[in-house]
């Protein structure tokens, strides 16, 4: 199975280079700028052609959410027409495509978790511009699987858990809003059920349409960090008190969900995948993040 990703540096880019050398038989593919930009239809059109994918992984994506909101065009030109090119070229050489979305797609006013019937009403330009990526993509190939994800975390990259431990090595108390909730989730956990879901489909067994992909549980901002913080300490790194605040109090450019919990029970009945909880996830990556002395 061979698989062309979109992107180089991404944290779930990074995350299938590396899950899928534990899997016989799967050949990874990053094609990312300036080989393939999302800006430029051609190179994606030229780029997926040539390599003659199995299945084309749609995951590199604008995601600079406060910047999107005075950068629209920019948001909108990568997630949405990028994304629809991406989809248009697996469709021409007759792969199916996988196309990573987020939960920026719900207004987050809702009381428990969303599915993938729920009404979506992004708040943000970054959540409007991944959701006209999503309504490219089922336009222009029928033969597709959009994954709603959240919280993206890894050893990779910039995310929230690298920035937790990195304050914490600094400050005794770190301040983090504790009214806005969701599922926290290893981009490397996303990578084992990409894998998964394309496996089933180069078998045949295919299913496409929206499904959300988070990891099992979730909690706030606060709860998030005072796992990672504790995981850190009982490991002997870095630790500092977690106190929870509003999201009053930390006032952003864009407007964050205040649920972005999401439902996965489609996916777990059509495909048979579930990730694992995300407090243990979390432990196994400060765990590395900690053996290979980064923090």
């Amino acid at each position: 199975m061979k698989l062309l990703v979109t992107g180089k540096d991404g944290q779930v880019v990074t995350s299938l280079l590396e899950r899928g050398q534990a899997v016989q038989g799967v050949e990874i593919i990053a094609a990312g700028r300036p080989r393939l930009d999302l800006l430029d239809a051609n190179s994606i059109a030229e780029t997926i052609a040539a390599e003659q994918p199995d299945i084309v992984v749609s995951a590199a994506a604008y995601t600079a959410v406060d910047q999107a909101e005075d950068d629209a065009e920019a948001a909108f030109a990568i997630n949405a027409d990028g994304a629809g090119a991406v989809a248009a070229a697996a469709a021409r050489i007759g792969a199916p495509v996988i196309h990573l979305s987020t939960d920026y797609v719900f207004p987050g006013d809702g009381d428990g978790p969303y599915t993938e019937d729920d009404t979506t009403g992004p708040a943000s330009v970054y959540g409007r511009s991944k959701l006209a990526g999503e309504e490219a993509v089922a336009a222009a190939h029928p033969r597709h699987v959009i994954l709603r994800t959240a919280w993206v975390y890894s050893p990779f990259g910039k995310n929230f858990l690298k920035t937790m431990l990195r304050l914490a090595k600094d400050r005794d108390e770190l301040r983090v809003v504790g009214d806005q909730w969701g599922n926290p989730t290893s981009a490397l956990d996303i990578a084992d059920g990409i894998l998964a879901v394309a496996q089933e489909l180069t078998h045949g067994k295919a299913s496409y349409g929206v499904f959300h992909m988070t990891a099992a549980g979730s909690t706030n901002w606060s709860g998030f960090a005072e796992h990672i913080l504790n995981a850190s300490r009982d490991a002997g790194g870095p630790f500092a008190r977690v106190q929870g605040i509003l999201t009053s109090e930390y006032p952003t450019r864009a407007v964050r969900p205040g649920n972005s919990r999401l439902s996965c029970e489609k996916l777990r009945s059509v495909y048979g995948v579930e990730l694992p909880g995300w407090q243990a996830s979390t432990v196994q990556t400060v765990q590395r993040l900690l053996a290979a002395g980064e923090f």
